[in-house]
């Protein structure tokens, strides 16, 4: 029987799982498997989104004015090399269908957003990933699979599930050891939360060098996941590339509504950081007092390893909290002896910590 084929290599890429939210028998469980914001939006963005809901017999302004005007006034920017998406997931996908194909490679670190290496399979792009060490991007290993057919370099920063940051300098690195006719893409979907000296987020890059992009989401520090909105920062050339394959009205009004009043709202901004930053601190310490090693986060989760001794395992803890009502989110294949567990409220947070308390001392 004759049918229609995919191309080549589609059928070999694994679907995307995303995390768990429900738990059989459980009415609201507390769900800390997605890296969701567990403040919620901005009161102004609520107020943004639901004005806009009176014009849903409108197309959206497809030039997505209002947010990248709001954007580039709250990081100084320049407008007209701001692109809006659907999530920062479609601007990923939109710069691999502009500069990868068939032929190309695509390289990225052992760690990042799974949806880098579908989109660019999907392209029809080999795929070369690069081991990371001690839950860190290797710039070295990233530039010795440098080749002749690399088109692209992807990394997020920070890293996810690591919770993990590059440093400027090596980010700085990273970038002057690659071919100027590469381009570099920093996903930035968790930028927001990092509060440290020695971060660099990429953006200053973009102004400097035509092969640096950064994505951003509003999906994280923002509270925005269910509206799909997200921006990246790019040079004239790559903005005039993009241009010419997203479509017109990829991005919603409500969205670019409440996108808009949200990231004005710095002083909202900037109390979820520093609450997260706070939760992160003390929930590292009571782990680390359990005898679990937390990696070292500057997000708004962190990734435990057990030692796996006394039966005391990542599979073990996992059963223990959706036992009580938590969903956590599980990494690596079977066997793999890490937890990834978002930052929740204050009481979600209490309520991990007496798990696992509970769970290492049982």
């Amino acid at each position: 029987m004759s049918y229609p084929q995919p191309k080549p290599g589609v059928l070999k890429i694994a679907r995307y799982i995303q995390g768990q939210s429900e738990i059989e028998g459980v009415e609201n469980p507390i769900k800390l498997s997605s890296n969701e914001s567990s403040a919620g939006p901005s009161p102004a963005a609520v107020t943004a989104y639901q004005r806009a809901g009176q014009q849903l017999n409108r197309y959206p302004d497809g030039a997505q004015t209002c947010l990248r005007n709001a954007i580039a006034e709250v990081y100084n920017l320049d407008a007209e090399r701001i692109i809006c998406g659907n999530g920062s997931d479609e601007l990923l996908a939109l710069f691999l269908r502009a500069y990868a194909g068939v032929g190309d490679q695509v390289l990225l670190s052992e760690n990042g957003f799974i949806m880098c290496r579908i989109h660019a399979i999907g392209q029809g792009s080999e795929v070369v990933v690069a081991p990371e060490q001690d839950y860190l991007v290797d710039v070295d290993a990233l530039l010795e699979r440098v080749s002749d057919k690399t088109r692209v370099v992807i990394i997020a920063n920070p890293n996810n599930p690591t919770g993990t940051y590059l440093p400027g300098g090596e980010l700085k690195r990273l970038h002057a050891g690659l071919p100027k006719d590469v381009l570099f893409i920093i996903d930035g979907a968790y930028a927001e939360y990092v509060m440290r000296d020695d971060y660099e987020d990429g953006l200053a890059l973009v102004d400097r060098f035509e092969n640096i992009v950064v994505t951003r989401t509003f999906s994280k520090i923002y509270g925005l996941p269910s509206l799909r909105i997200g921006w990246a920062y790019c040079p004239e050339k790559v903005v005039d590339a993009v241009q010419r394959i997203r479509t017109p009205f990829n991005t919603n009004g409500p969205a670019l509504a409440a996108a808009a009043a949200a990231v004005k709202d710095t002083a909202y901004t900037k109390h979820v950081c520093e609450q997260n930053a706070h939760w992160l601190g003390r929930i590292a310490s009571h782990l680390s007092e359990l005898g679990l090693f937390v990696v070292p986060s500057v997000t708004n989760f962190y990734l435990i390893r057990f030692p796996g001794s006394h039966n005391k395992t990542a599979q073990g803890a996992a059963a223990y909290l959706q036992k009580r009502g938590i969903i956590p989110r599980p990494v690596g294949g079977e066997g793999d002896n890490h937890l990834r567990i978002t930052v929740g409220s204050s009481s979600e947070n209490e309520a991990v910590l007496q798990a696992l308390t509970e769970y290492m001392q049982s």
